[in-house]
């Protein structure tokens, strides 16, 4: 399995690349929640290439036949390409048949790039946990709920002005337990979006961080995204 980590100049991509390693590395005596691929045995089969995202092109990706793709968070906004660099593409172009994961700043890149809007949050979250609500599905097969995940960022996707090509996976917990499809449904202001996924291609985006020991279920969340079948990413 060849996959690649898309770094945003963050210091948290090396986190990833130390999560993603541990699962491959114990991949052979596990399973995922459904539809898992087979990781490869020998060692030097399992590759993890992480690369700035002004250093490789679309062309480079193409060649190399990448099995898995994961977009950093980073600091900045996805629509300024001092900051999101070659990600853009990457979703648009890559992302149709490459399995690909926006995690944070990767989230907000898969929601600009299909036409939704970024925006500022009520608050600023850094270093700030929320229980969030998923629909059990892709990524968060077999997670429980609510699951307590750890956020670092400012913006926020903007659900009125969601696509249709997108939908909503994750969401925020305020005061109550209402659930996952209500919120999405009313747009309910007091909530923020936490997962999205694309409904054709599989490319899914989760806001907050995975690879933080504060998330519950991160290492799962990751595990579930690498070792799924493409076809059971796109659940529409």
């Amino acid at each position: 399995m060849k996959i690649l980590i898309l770094d945003n100049f963050d210091s948290f991509t090396y986190n990833l690349y130390q999560y993603v390693g541990e699962i491959m590395q114990s991949g052979n005596d596990e399973r995922s929640l459904h539809s898992p691929l087979s990781f490869p045995r020998k060692r030097e089969s399992m590759q993890i290439i992480v690369k700035r995202n002004n250093e490789i092109t679309v062309s480079d990706i193409k060649r190399a036949k990448y099995d898995r793709i994961i977009i950093s968070p980073g600091p900045g906004s996805p629509d300024n390409p001092k900051y999101f660099g070659i990600c853009g593409e990457v979703l648009t172009v890559i992302g149709r048949e490459t399995p690909v994961l926006g995690v944070c700043l990767g989230m907000q890149g898969l929601a600009h790039y299909y036409g939704g809007h970024v925006i500022r949050a009520k608050l600023p979250m850094h270093g700030k946990t929320s229980l969030i609500e998923h629909d059990g599905q892709g990524i968060f097969c077999g997670l429980p709920k609510p699951l307590e995940v750890m956020r670092y960022h400012s913006l926020v996707v903007d659900p009125k002005s969601l696509p249709k090509c997108l939908e909503v996976t994750a969401w925020t917990l305020e005061n109550d337990a209402t659930s996952l499809s209500s919120r999405a449904q009313s747009r309910d202001p007091s909530s923020e979006i936490m997962g999205l996924r694309h409904r054709d291609f599989p490319i899914q985006g989760i806001q907050f961080h995975p690879e933080s020991f504060a998330t519950e279920g991160g290492r799962e969340i990751l595990k579930n995204f690498l070792t799924t079948k493409k076809t059971a990413l796109i659940l529409s």
